[in-house]
C-alpha cells in the first residue's frame, strides 16, 4: 500500500521544512508540489509567454519536462533550483497554478511521481482535498500572518519592519487568489487536523505530527 501524508497550508506556514524533516524520519520520499507550479510558470516566464494567456500557457506546460527530486529542480535540460525562488516567479506562480488545466496535468504527475516511490510526504495547498483525499494523513498547517512574515523575511536575510509588511502583503495577496480560485482552491480538507504553527518549532510540529501517526 502507498503511504501518503499530506500537508497542506498558506505560504509561510512552515510545511516545506516540516514536510521534509517528516519524510526523513519516516524513512519516505517528500514532494513539495510548489515546486512544480513554480517551475511551470518560471518555464512560462522563460518561453515569454503572456502567464494569463490559459491556453498557450496549458500547452507549453504540457510539453515540458519537469523533474523535482532531493530538492532540485529541473525543467527540460535547466537546473532551475534557484530561479524558482525568485520575486517574478513569486510574484506569478498563483496565476499560473489557477489554470485548471495546468493544475490537471502536474496532479496526474505528482501521483504518479509519490506511486513510483511507494510513497511519501507531499506538501502544498490542495493535497489532501484534491491529489490524495484518501491520504493515511491529511494536515493543515496555518500561522498569524505576522509570524509567516518574519518568517519569509528571515529566509532571505532581510527582517527589517518594511521587509515584513511587504512580505505580509505579498502573502495575504497569495492567499486570496489561491483561497478563492474556482479550481482546487487552498482549503483545510474533510478530515484534516489543523496546527497553527505560529508559536512551535519545526521539531515541535513534526512530533506532534508522530503523535497523530502512532
Amino acid at each position: 500500500m502507498t503511504r501518503v501524508i499530506a500537508i497542506d497550508g498558506p505560504a509561510g506556514s512552515g510545511k516545506s521544512t516540516v514536510a521534509r524533516r517528516l519524510a526523513d524520519r519516516l524513512g519516505v520520499g517528500y514532494l513539495d508540489t510548489g515546486a512544480m507550479y513554480r517551475a511551470a510558470t518560471w518555464a512560462v516566464l522563460d518561453s515569454g509567454i503572456d502567464p494569463s494567456d490559459e491556453s498557450a500557457v496549458a500547452a507549453l506546460v504540457a510539453t515540458t519536462s519537469i523533474d523535482v527530486d532531493r530538492g532540485i529542480v529541473t525543467v527540460g535540460d535547466d537546473d532551475a533550483t534557484i530561479a524558482i525562488r525568485g520575486p517574478e516567479v513569486s510574484g506569478l506562480v498563483s496565476i499560473v497554478a489557477s489554470n485548471s488545466a495546468v493544475r490537471a496535468d502536474l496532479v496526474e504527475r505528482q501521483r504518479a511521481w509519490v506511486i513510483s516511490r511507494g510513497g511519501a510526504v507531499v506538501e502544498g495547498r490542495d493535497i489532501g482535498s484534491v491529489v490524495f483525499p484518501d491520504a493515511e494523513a491529511k494536515l493543515y498547517l496555518t500561522a498569524s500572518p505576522e509570524a509567516r512574515a518574519r518568517r519569509r523575511a528571515a529566509e532571505r536575510g532581510d527582517a527589517d519592519d518594511a521587509e515584513i509588511e511587504r512580505t505580509a502583503t505579498e502573502l495575504a495577496r497569495r492567499d486570496h487568489i489561491d483561497s478563492t480560485r474556482a479550481d482546487s482552491p487552498l482549503v483545510a480538507a474533510d478530515g484534516s487536523t489543523t496546527i497553527d504553527t505560529s508559536d512551535m518549532t519545526i521539531d515541535e510540529v513534526v512530533a506532534y505530527i508522530e503523535g497523530l501517526l502512532s
